[in-house]
């Protein structure tokens, strides 16, 4: 009985392939909605956008292109995954209930949404530090982008001026769908 127990156990801490989580989705944090903790490994599989966002930005008209996008694309595999900041020009509200009020009144956003955090320079999250290495670019402004394909890579970064739903970043997104599209088990 106890080394059948092993047995089970040995298995089961096994890594099998196509189960690990990329390093760059290896982290968890807390939702904006109602701070439960979301491991981002549950995205694995998926090609994401991931965007630090802001309330009182000139970009902030952009939440709709994104919701638009990921409505989009979501079917396919995709998810936009959002980081509200106040890093740049403090253009936040100060808590996560007023973000999430505001992203749900005002854009009616349901893309996923963590709570506020930092993205930029030493005090960054360990998410934003991997993507600023991988990339070897971190964000400039609100509403910054970075396409992470099915594998955990990132393939594209986009500065604040460029819109969701542009030919440049759509046609990227298509490519990093279709680079790996879902396959049927």
């Amino acid at each position: 009985m106890i080394a059948l127990l092993g047995l089970v156990l040995w298995n089961s801490a096994q890594a099998k392939p196509g189960e690990q989580c990329p390093a760059v989705l290896n982290h968890e944090f807390p939702r904006l909605q109602d701070e439960k903790t979301i491991s981002l490994c549950d995205f694995k599989g998926q090609v994401l956008l991931v965007v630090n966002t802001a309330s009182f930005c000139g970009f902030t008209n952009q939440y709709e292109e994104l919701e638009k996008v990921h409505s989009q694309y979501k079917s396919k595999g995709f998810s936009v995954v959002g980081f509200p900041s106040s890093d740049f020009g403090n253009q936040e509200y100060k808590s996560n209930k007023e973000i999430a009020a505001f992203c749900n009144n005002t854009f009616g956003v349901k893309f996923p949404m963590f709570a506020k955090t930092v993205v930029k320079g030493d005090s960054a999250n360990p998410l934003y530090k991997q993507l600023a290495k991988a990339s070897g670019e971190q964000p400039g402004w609100n509403f910054h982008k970075y396409l992470i394909n099915r594998k955990g890579e990132v393939v594209g970064t986009f500065k604040s001026g460029v819109s969701p739903t542009s030919p440049q970043i759509t046609q990227a997104i298509r490519r990093a769908l279709d680079a790996h599209p879902i396959t049927e088990q």
